[in-house]
């Protein structure tokens, strides 16, 4: 066989009788090929078939036409491997497997219903009897396509699945410039500095061009269930040359990874860019699965599309698609964006009590909030270390004298909704639930896993279920609470052993069991209102975010550096799910009151601090702020979507100013910061004529100067929010 003929696209080698060579660039070719496409929405995927083997191009815009050379760069429709089976080297990559190429195509199923197409690629390995369904999910009007791929054992013997994609993508750059082309977009998402995007160079992460298959490759991840405690699980790809850019989401509440690298035809050159997207697998999160005989495996979905222009055509194009396909349209009252107080950051910091809250209450509800949520500590005894005894969330009794139910009441008579804290996902290793069996926790090794002084309990287990089931019925029906803050301090890391392939299987079918039962909340309570909270932004995925209705963004206590968080966080998550604090605290001014409430303003409200001890000047910036919110922002919120006139901020620079816009079908608005930096900043805001809504009384102005604005701030450390 020439050795030109012995392709490798995206890590699966493929017989050069198996495909054209006119799509490999060798002359005139002698096999027949056979193009099959689908158009959803907004986009177009080309297939080519070859001898029973099918694979994907590059997918592109709907009305895009590229150049020729797009057509040569393909690679297999599901990258799988399974055990026992041959392995591509190349440095560990996971970038097709000799299970994945050898897939022979059976059929193509297409449907149309209420605006959303599907399509339905079926695949079937005549070795292992494996029966693949790769699953494509459109939408009306959308350049995003959901994805997953379902796997059947129809054979006699058990199959080890060690990796199996979510989706593939290929043709992203030429293969020998893609360091002249190429930028990814990675957010990283430490505690405190969440949503952190930084553009790259595909060198600066790893990925060298060297005219051949690459061994290294950029790469992101996660291992465990705090999904996003290092990177947010998306990413986008810009191609400059060719003027559109690739976007992800793994929407999965664990372990996932993805990788962009490129293969080669072996000894001449390299032959594609893709990139694999995926969750939990053998090699990054010890996530082996024996698929037993008539058993299926699912994978986690992930959401992919791509748009002409780059970043943040990208994040609008997923903001839209979020709000239309993940955002659950639950609890009437909350997609009016209500303001809600919480007692925790820079005021009651988990100890709260009746004598603190009653003020809290009374302040809150003059300054216009709807919701009152009190946050840890409500169910430990004073003077009690409460992390290693918490999973019966019983009230405190010496902190409410008068039972906590008194202290609610005085919320809802204060025209406000309680909430509550909660931790349900642990149980404390002193708690009365740690005299449960084993088979209530997670389990490595044979022992118990214990993280923070807490187990981690297994939702596969119905007991455990049925207990915190319990929780939230005495929760909403005995006390009335309409908001539970559903925090989550720790992290599972591998995962458990008990009944379970695998430490990451084990997980996996934990995290499913969690959404599981959110819905199940969510159906027997429509009013009730959860936030998703993971030490601030440690789970910010949507996974969760498809089935809780808010996320708490961050734990940063400087509220200097909210501006930058609430920015990049922004293109994580859609403003009416995304909450950032307001938090001026005891002592601040004008220009600090408002500059916290700047911070929030154009997303969800997350109002602290201690409003019934703040100077009367910084109570009325609180007070206009929030008016100013309900009578002219919100209702825009739920329709928006994120823009950034100034780029991406860095949280760890104070020097430069920051801008984040919302735009919705009938309004714009920019919160603008000036933090250490020069008294005037000027802001591209293209044909809108710009107009200060708050604050009005501080003595910033504005001028526009063709299509920018200019915003001058008569002191440092000062926000408004401008209309366009």
């Amino acid at each position: 066989m020439n050795r030109r003929n012995f392709l490798i696209s995206s890590g699966v080698a493929g017989i050069g009788s198996l495909i054209p060579a006119a799509a490999s660039g060798q002359g005139s070719g002698t096999a027949s090929i056979e193009n099959l496409s689908w158009n959803p929405g907004q986009l177009q995927f080309q297939f080519s078939l070859s001898d029973g083997r099918l694979r994907q191009h590059a997918f592109l815009p709907a009305d895009f036409q590229g150049p020729q050379e797009l057509t040569q760069r393909f690679g297999v429709e599901v990258g799988l491997l399974f055990s026992g089976d041959d392995s591509p080297d190349s440095g560990m990559k996971q970038s097709g497997g000799s299970s994945g190429q050898r897939l022979r195509f059976v059929a193509k199923d297409e449907q149309r219903a209420d605006g959303d197409e599907t399509l339905v690629l079926r695949h079937t390995d005549p070795m292992s009897r494996l029966n693949i369904e790769s699953h494509y999910q459109g939408f009306d009007n959308s350049p995003v396509v959901r994805r997953h791929v379902v796997i059947r054992n129809d054979g006699d013997q058990p199959v080890g699945l060690e990796y199996v994609s979510s989706a593939m993508l290929h043709g992203l750059a030429d293969p020998l410039h893609y360091e002249g082309e190429l930028f990814i977009w990675l957010a990283y998402n430490s505690w405190m500095a969440e949503g952190q995007w930084h553009r790259f160079r595909p060198s600066e992460l790893g990925f060298v061009e060297n005219m051949r298959t690459s061994w290294s490759q950029a790469a992101a991840g996660s291992i465990g269930s705090w999904s996003s405690e290092k990177y947010l699980p998306m990413a986008v790809v810009e191609n400059t040359s060719l003027g559109i850019a690739w976007f992800w989401q793994i929407e999965h509440n664990g372990s996932w990874h993805w990788e962009i690298s490129n293969v080669a035809e072996r000894g001449i050159r390299a032959s594609n860019v893709y990139a694999y997207l995926g969750g939990p697998d053998q090699l990054h999160s010890q996530a082996w699965k024996n698929l037993k005989p008539g058993e299926s495996f699912r994978t986690v979905p992930v959401a992919i599309g791509c748009v002409r222009g780059g970043f943040e055509n990208a994040i609008q194009a997923l903001t839209r698609y979020r709000e239309q396909v993940c955002v659950r349209k639950r609890a009437a009252q909350n997609l009016n964006c209500p303001v809600i107080f919480n007692d925790y950051m820079n005021c009651l910091w988990g100890d709260p009590s009746e004598e603190k809250e009653l003020p809290l209450i009374d302040a809150a509800a003059a300054a216009g909030c709807e919701y009152f949520v009190i946050d840890a500590g409500w169910y430990a005894e004073e003077n009690e270390d409460w992390s290693s005894t918490v999973g019966l969330w019983q009230p405190s009794r010496t902190r409410w004298p008068h039972g906590i139910r008194f202290v609610l009441d005085r919320i809802r008579q204060r025209g406000m909704v309680p909430g509550l804290w909660l931790e349900p996902e642990v149980a404390g290793k002193r708690s009365a639930l740690a005299q449960k069996p084993d088979s209530w926790f997670f389990m490595r090794h044979g022992q118990r896993v214990i993280k923070n002084s807490r187990l981690l309990l297994d939702f596969r287990n119905p007991e455990v279920r049925s207990h915190l089931n319990g929780v939230i019925e005495r929760l909403v029906n005995e006390y009335g609470v309409g908001y539970i803050k559903m925090d989550y301090n720790t992290d599972t890391l591998e995962g458990t052993s008990q009944n379970a392939d695998s430490f990451g299987q084990g997980l996996l079918e934990h995290n499913r069991a969690v959404l599981s039962w959110l819905d199940t909340l969510l159906d027997r309570y429509p009013k009730l209102v959860i936030e998703n909270c993971g030490s601030g932004g440690g789970r910010m995925d949507y996974g969760m975010l498809s089935h809780t209705q808010i996320q708490s963004c961050t734990d940063q206590e400087e509220y200097l550096r909210l501006p930058a968080i609430a920015t990049g966080a922004s293109a994580g998550v859609v403003p009416s799910q995304l909450a950032l604090w307001s938090y001026p605290r005891q002592g601040a001014d004008a220009d600090q009151a408002s500059f916290n409430m700047v911070t929030a303003m154009l997303l969800r409200i997350h109002q602290s601090g201690h409003l019934a001890k703040l100077d009367a000047l910084a109570v009325a910036q609180v007070k206009q702020g929030i008016r100013i919110y309900k009578e002219i922002i919100r209702e825009h919120i739920p329709e928006a979507v994120p823009f950034y006139p100034l780029g991406m901020p860095d949280v760890t620079n104070s020097s430069k100013p920051i801008a984040f816009g919302i735009k919705s079908p009938k309004k714009s608005f920019v919160a603008l910061w000036r933090l250490d930096g020069e008294q005037e900043v000027r802001v591209p805001i293209g044909e809108g004529r710009p107009e200060i809504v708050y604050p009005t009384d501080l003595g910033i102005k504005i001028a526009q100067s063709g299509k920018d604005c200019v915003a001058t701030f008569p002191r440092p450390r000062m926000g408004c929010i401008l209309s366009l």
